[in-house]
């Protein structure tokens, strides 16, 4: 195992790995007695199928989600438009966005980045005060700045990047306010900007690409959040933790015993599969 700061790991068997390589110094032994070079990455059965699965349930999804997200973004009428259309309604009222103001490229733009500057710095004042939060059950101190730093800027631009042990850096607050948004916003972010490019291209008179506000919000209301719901009740189904519990005292087969967060696995997993895919 290793220290939780993302230096050197130890990994049974006595190899170490560095923390920005993915050559792994253990010997693998394969049949009739042969062992793997070091650094070899080895795909098993179960993984080759896995990879296969995904590619089939993508080209299957392809057409039928393509369809949706188009429907979604032009504005016509879809199935989850009847359930979520007061919610999108209600929030522009809230934030007075007129979604039919079409905006040019430099509006887009601006708009685009003052939303994730004010991101960035409501996730990095989060992780610097989080010891002054509550829904921290192990009274985890402040993040340091420097990692606060870095991990506000991975997770806005939806790199999620995470040199951090999340289980023993971040409370619960700061993964469900700060990472949790991020992972959805940062993720319509980058679907906002890539609708816009394509509304650029197929557009030959207009001026204008669309509503930078509105296409964040039903890329979050109609396509993300959907999904994630989706896949969370799989999750829970198979047994997936999510509480709010204090972390509990996991006793593995070596005598050393470890705090194990009770909120983090099932939201974190989809959201990061989600926004990365």
């Amino acid at each position: 195992m290793g220290d939780l700061d993302g230096r050197n790991l130890c990994w049974p068997g006595g190899g170490f790995r560095h923390p920005f390589k993915m050559a792994v110094v253990v010997p693998v032994y394969l049949s009739h007695g042969r062992v793997a070079e070091a650094g070899v990455v080895l795909m098993t059965m179960n993984a080759i199928l896995q990879v296969l699965v995904l590619f089939i349930v993508l080209l299957a999804l392809a057409k039928p989600l393509g369809w949706y997200m188009a429907r979604v973004y032009e504005g016509k009428p879809f199935v989850l438009d009847r359930l979520f259309g007061p919610v999108e309604r209600a929030m522009y009222r809230l934030s007075g966005v007129r979604p039919a103001d079409e905006m040019n490229w430099k509006s887009y733009a601006v708009a685009m980045l003052l939303f994730n500057v004010a991101g960035f710095l409501f996730l990095y004042g989060l992780q610097r005060l989080q010891g002054l939060l509550s829904l921290n059950p192990v009274n985890l101190g402040a993040v340091a700045p420097d990692l606060a730093f870095n991990t506000a800027v991975s997770f806005v631009t939806n790199t999620n990047w995470q040199a951090y042990g999340g289980e023993t850096t971040l409370s619960y607050m700061t993964q469900m306010l700060g990472m949790t948004v991020q992972n959805f916003v940062s993720a319509a972010t980058g679907m906002s900007v890539l609708v816009a490019l394509i509304r650029g291209l197929s557009r030959s008179t207009s001026t204008t690409l669309g509503n930078f506000w509105s296409d964040m919000v039903r890329s979050t209301l109609y396509i993300l959040l959907p999904l994630a719901l989706l896949v969370s009740v799989l999750l829970v189904s198979q047994g997936v933790v999510q509480t709010l519990r204090p972390y509990q005292m996991a006793m593995p087969l070596q005598a050393i015993g470890y705090g194990k967060a009770m909120a983090d696995p099932n939201s974190q997993g989809v959201l990061d599969e989600q926004g990365n895919h």
